[in-house]
């Protein structure tokens, strides 16, 4: 997701297998927390949800997913210069800071028998191409540490417990958001705060204004004209397409649009594949 007109650094740290199937926290959570542990000229962008395979050969704790805190910085002092121009790279002073407060935020909230990974990146970083293709290969074919390790060289990637299988995941994680085209937002800071501060309905004209792009999937295919609402009841996840957050929605049969979620879609998916998927659950 490189942006070199701006001359901003984006780094990607991302956190997987930190639970337990009794935990009180998901990995979710612990990347959404990590907010709160960003040194000064860092700002959170996103956190992503990556999906990962789902294989009898591949432990999990319940989905197989990673988080990734994606994370920008403006500070010209926390910067890479090059003849008085910023690259967009971070300085490796703030690629270490970051590591060292991801490895503190992983000890106080990873759950005894989980087996957590550590990984950070950055636009420009040697490991990204790698990184990318890796991402991709885990999300469909059973991977290794070994694999992991390879292609995450000349980033950092750490595991803190257990077996250490996290590794493959918050690698993974780092290859998928960085591609741009996987995953969906469970955090993204906005001018209402954060996701979860969006009001409901919300309009089509305001979620534009955050910077998420709202696209029709309906079968027809109509445009989302800006003063439509849309309803999301209570679970507003954007995905990550095109480097960017965008909201797919469907026609709610009372004139307004619907962001289908996870009941919803499993529910379509188990019925007619040409029914309209907000339509699936009434009332859901």
């Amino acid at each position: 997701m490189t942006d070199t007109t701006t001359g901003r650094a984006r780094l990607y740290v991302a956190f997987d297998d930190t639970d337990t199937v009794d935990a009180d926290r998901g990995t979710g959570k612990v990347g959404r927390w990590f907010e709160d542990e960003l040194p000064d000229g860092c700002r959170l962008w996103a956190v992503v949800r990556q999906q990962l395979l789902v294989h009898p050969d591949v432990p999990y704790t319940s989905h197989n997913s990673a988080a990734v805190c994606v994370v920008d910085v403006d500070d010209p002092r926390l910067i890479v210069h090059r003849d008085g121009v910023r690259t967009g790279a971070p300085s490796p002073e703030l690629v270490d800071e970051l590591v060292r407060r991801g490895v503190a935020h992983l000890g106080h909230n990873w759950m005894e028998g989980s087996d957590p990974g550590f990984c950070v990146a950055w636009d420009g970083c040697p490991a990204l191409p790698a990184l990318v293709a890796f991402g991709c290969r885990a999300a469909v074919e059973v991977v290794t540490q070994a694999d992991a390790r390879a292609a995450a060289e000349g980033a950092h990637l750490s595991g803190h417990g257990g077996t250490e299988d996290g590794i493959i995941g918050a690698a993974a994680g780092v290859g998928l958001t960085a591609d741009g085209w996987n995953g969906r937002l469970i955090e993204y800071v906005n001018l209402f705060g954060h996701l979860r501060d969006v009001p409901e309905p919300v309009s089509i004209t305001d979620l534009d204004a955050i910077g998420i792009t709202v696209v029709s999937i309906d079968r027809d295919a109509p445009v989302p004209l800006p003063a439509g609402l849309v309803r999301a009841d209570g679970w507003l996840r954007p995905r990550l397409w095109a480097g960017r957050p965008v909201l797919p929605v469907q026609r709610d049969g009372e004139g307004g649009w619907f962001a289908p979620g996870p009941r919803t879609i499993q529910a379509a998916e188990q019925g007619d594949p040409d029914e309209p998927i907000g339509l699936a659950v009434p009332g859901a």
